[in-house]
């Protein structure tokens, strides 16, 4: 039975009192587009499953799609203008940092806006909810691991160039310098970039232990693809926080060598809520459907927290739920979940590439 399930053999009441339309701001292309399909499939098993027990107070949820993969100027107009067209009464979804920071101020006192994607922390605009993973809770316990684990002391980091790079970098050098280690060199290219001849040189007269990568959807994959190439998997690690099993496909088996990731959640993950989400995720889709994922996963994560923040505030009025945000909590996919300053606590792991899938080897 799908998480939280309370229908009767009646099965679910047709009647619905209105509609709860939520905008589901997710790539559809760019860099990051190959996670699209896989969020909106998440997203909509969500919406399947809280309509299946009569909705969010009477309120029929429906899922309305925006493309997070424009220009970030251009994603904030239309999300504006649904707002003030009363086509959408929330947003949820996964989308780069440069899109929640145009948007942001575009919903803030005037609809709740759940952002899913691991981020660079630090947001605290009025009625936005962080569902994902921050660097404290995810990049320095998984550098801590792989210092002990696996030696990696000098590293090097390479990310795409905008906020999220940035601003976990800089709290990487902290965690490292913390952890006995250090930051030896760091290189940013432009989102959507192919050629990284100049960065794998100066990897190689660097010689890190390893790789922090900070790269989005296709740069990453078009990074790991060159790395192997140049015979660097070998001799160096590599560690990101926004890896999933769509880019292992991607990047195909011979770049993934010596590829770690850390994230809240691994098709592979081998629990018991996350084995219920899988079974539910593939009988909605069918075996040929999009790749369970982190990314995807987030969107189911981000459309139950909404529930639960509507229904514990019995509205979808912003200042509402603001008033009773704190301590919001539902056990999903990734465990017993809770709010805290707006920030779903949650559960993170670190796994090791093998071939096309992931191997989750601890909780960090």
């Amino acid at each position: 039975m799908p998480f939280g399930s309370q229908s009767g053999p009646e099965g679910p009441d047709p009647r619905w009192v209105d509609t709860l339309p939520i905008g589901l701001l997710i790539p559809l292309q760019g860099p990051a587009g190959m996670f699209g399909p896989s969020c909106e499939a998440s997203a909509r098993l969500a919406v399947d499953e809280i309509n299946a027990t009569r909705g969010v107070l009477g309120r029929e949820l429906r899922l309305v799609p925006i493309d997070g993969g424009q220009a970030p100027e251009r994603v904030a107009d239309e999300v504006d203008s649904l707002v003030s067209a009363g086509a959408i009464d929330a947003v949820v979804g996964w989308h780069i940092s440069a899109v929640r920071q145009q948007v942001a101020p575009r919903t803030e006192g005037r609809v709740p806006y759940v952002y899913t994607a691991l981020y660079e922390g630090g947001e605290h605009t009025p009625g936005v909810f962080l569902a994902g993973e921050t660097p404290g809770r995810q990049l320095d316990p998984a550098m801590r691991w792989m210092n002990e684990q696996c030696g990696v002391r000098r590293w090097y980091i390479v990310g795409d160039d905008y906020v999220w790079p940035h601003v976990s970098a800089r709290a990487a050098r902290a965690f490292a310098s913390g952890q006995g280690g250090q930051i030896c060199a760091e290189a940013y290219v432009r989102l959507g970039s192919e050629d990284f001849d100049h960065v794998l040189r100066d990897i190689e007269a660097v010689r890190p232990d390893g790789v922090l990568m900070l790269l989005v959807g296709q740069d990453a994959v078009e990074f790991n693809r060159a790395f192997a190439a140049r015979g660097l998997h070998e001799q160096i690690m590599r560690l990101s926080p926004l890896m999933d099993e769509n880019m292992l496909l991607a990047t195909g088996p011979a770049g993934t060598a010596g590829l770690y990731a850390a994230a809240g959640f691994f098709e592979a993950l081998p629990t018991d809520s996350s084995r219920q989400f899988l079974s539910d995720y593939t009988r909605r889709n069918g075996p040929l459907g999009p790749v369970a994922n982190s990314m995807g996963e987030s969107c189911y994560e981000g459309v139950r927290l909404l529930a639960e923040l509507c229904r514990r505030a019995r509205s979808s009025d912003v200042a509402a739920i603001c008033a009773v945000a704190e301590a919001t909590g539902y056990d999903g996919p990734r465990g017993p979940v809770q709010l805290r300053d707006r920030h779903l606590q949650q559960r993170v792991y670190v796994a090791r590439a093998d071939g096309l899938e992931f191997e989750v080897l601890a909780q960090l």
